[in-house]
């Protein structure tokens, strides 16, 4: 499908490419292609590119996604959605790590500025799928807090300029939240017979105390090194287990390590009341 217009000005691959966003040669290009041809597509809807997650807070490595945002003004076109689609659904068919990692929305700019566009649907690109769906994925105070605190600009205006403050409350609020649902939520579309979920089930609940303790958002090397400081002692030797793993990655086959998961399960509890202490 033809490309609905030129980019806008000063958008090209190389333009992206400059920037270096990442530490990964064949990320950049990938990335500078991206840009280049979303804002082609786009045209005047265009607002600008950004990458959050793991590549704007920090410590992001092989095993990371490449989490961006590209805002749009205004609905997306059908046109333009029927070329998105075709654009995502043929990045993964190509050879090389990084064009099946990469992950991320095209939110109305409107609904992305403040939390009361929380729970709209915006187009969304998982890492490693070529169907794009509307989801509410990226729609989230945290992916907000990342973006204007930490986001990397490949195009467009300055992250301040798009995103209102999200505050320490907020976030701790929706922390609190997260600590009771998130294992259930976790449980409904991956088992604990895989090493990968056992780690990042540990992970993600440290990160879930980090922010209830601090009020911001942090790496998740960050946060477990921050949790082997600070939590009880009894979990140091499980936060060594998934820190020491982090290197193994995704194995769809790979068990977990004897004896990790029910410590995985114990820490759950620990950190879902250590959370509910945090509400009183």
């Amino acid at each position: 499908m033809a490309l609905l217009a030129a980019p806008p000005r000063g958008v090209t691959p190389d333009s992206v490419a400059g920037t270096i966003p990442t530490q990964f040669p064949e990320l950049n290009v990938l990335l500078a292609e991206l840009v280049s041809r979303a804002s082609a597509i786009l045209g005047d809807s265009f607002v600008g590119a950004y990458l959050q997650g793991s590549f704007a807070i920090g410590d992001a490595d092989v095993h990371s996604d490449c989490d961006f945002l590209i805002p749009v003004a205004g609905p997306i076109a059908a046109a333009q959605e029927a070329a998105l689609r075709e654009l995502h659904d043929e990045i993964p068919t190509r050879k090389g790590h990084w064009a099946h990692h990469l992950e991320g929305s095209y939110p109305d700019q409107d609904e992305l500025r403040s939390l009361a566009g929380l729970g709209r649907q915006w187009l969304y690109i998982d890492h490693g799928w070529r169907d794009m769906q509307w989801s509410t994925h990226c729609n989230s105070e945290v992916v907000r807090w990342s973006l204007r605190e930490c986001g990397v600009v490949l195009a467009g205006p300055d992250p301040t300029t798009i995103v209102d403050e999200v505050s320490a409350h907020v976030l701790q609020e929706r922390m609190s939240q997260d600590a009771e649902n998130f294992l259930p939520s976790l449980l409904t579309w991956i088992s604990f017979d895989i090493a990968w979920a056992q780690r990042y089930a540990v992970t993600t609940l440290c990160r879930i105390l980090y922010t209830l303790e601090t009020g911001t958002v942090t790496s998740k090397q960050a946060a477990l090194l921050w949790a082997k400081e600070h939590l009880d002692p009894q979990w140091s030797d499980l936060f060594e287990q998934v820190l020491g793993d982090r290197v193994l990655g995704w194995v769809p086959d790979e068990a977990p390590r004897p004896g990790s998961v029910g410590r995985t399960l114990a820490f759950a509890d620990y950190a879902t009341s250590t959370a509910r202490q945090w509400q009183r």
